[in-house]
């Protein structure tokens, strides 16, 4: 038999931290993040990192692994939680992935290839000189395909995606090794009415925990506006403010028409896969039952 692997997925604002807490409080599991910007120390209160209180004691991998001025891959999550789940299963504990980053989940559910491609300094240095529309122009150029399927607002996915398609002539196709796990995946989905709601009230509650003093605070540890900005969302919008390119006012409306509409774009990407279990949030008990069935 394989080994068993629950993921708890869907678009932010969902509640799937304290889904996986519970979860691995009832079934001896532990968490291990898939969120793409949790992986970077000091962004906790913008990315909506757990606490340690929120944790209740349960262990949790997979945050605050690299500095935020270094550009962390899907290639190095990948192989990281491959050890950590590994680690997991050889204490007879449950691992649980919890997250929003599609392909940092498919990643490890899929058992994807990715292409060895190192780092081209020279090349990259060129590049993020460039606006988004000239990486969106450039790519289209070197290859169509990659660009139906990836995220056109995120500059460090389109340079890392041009530097593959230069070195190998085109980004190649996507190839799946068969998984070594047997993978629940549950992804959360409440009513769009509800969930914009739900982003509304988390974005103010941040904005009152001290995200602008967070912003401030990196930046003048060293990290750069451009580089807050290639971060994405609230970082983005936040290095505006402090920029004074915006007004509070018109931040938090921006980001939280942003946040609403990356939520959306989460959404068109996990419904690419056949494989998600999907519930509302509240509906706790036939979660449950759910999880029970997988783990019989």
């Amino acid at each position: 038999m394989k080994p068993k692997v629950i993921v708890i997925l869907g678009p932010t604002a969902t509640g799937k931290s304290e889904l996986a807490v519970k979860l691995a409080q009832k079934y001896n599991g532990e968490v291990i993040s898939a969120d793409s910007r949790q992986v970077y120390k000091g962004l906790d209160i913008g990315t909506g990192k757990i606490t340690k209180n929120e944790m209740c004691g349960v262990p949790h991998y997979m945050l605050d692994v690299t500095s935020p001025q270094k550009v962390y891959s899907v290639a190095e999550y990948q192989k990281q939680v491959s050890l950590v789940v590994k680690d997991i299963i050889s204490r007879n504990k449950l691992p649980i992935i919890c997250g929003g980053s599609g392909f940092y989940i498919q990643s490890i559910v899929d058992g994807i290839v990715l292409p060895e491609v190192p780092p081209n300094k020279k090349l990259r240095k060129g590049l993020e000189k460039k606006s988004l529309k000239d990486l969106i122009l450039i790519l289209k150029k070197l290859d169509k395909n990659r660009l139906k399927n990836i995220d056109i607002k995120n500059p460090v996915r389109l340079i890392r995606a041009i530097e593959i398609a230069k070195a190998l002539g085109s980004v190649p196709k996507i190839k799946n090794k068969k998984s070594r796990y047997d993978i629940l995946q549950i992804g959360l989905t409440p009513p769009s009415e509800k969930l914009k709601i739900k982003i509304h009230n988390r974005l103010l509650t941040r904005i009152k925990a001290g995200m602008i003093k967070e912003a401030e605070s990196l930046h003048k540890n060293g990290l750069p506006y451009k580089r807050m900005r290639e971060l994405g969302l609230e970082y983005r919008f936040l290095a505006d403010y402090l920029e004074k390119k915006l007004s509070k006012d018109e931040m938090i409306e921006k980001l939280n028409t942003e946040i609403y509409r990356y939520s959306k774009r989460q959404m068109t990407w996990f419904k690419r896969d056949k494989k998600i279990k999907w519930f509302n949030p509240d509906k706790k008990i036939e979660i449950q039952k759910e999880v029970e069935n997988f783990l019989k």
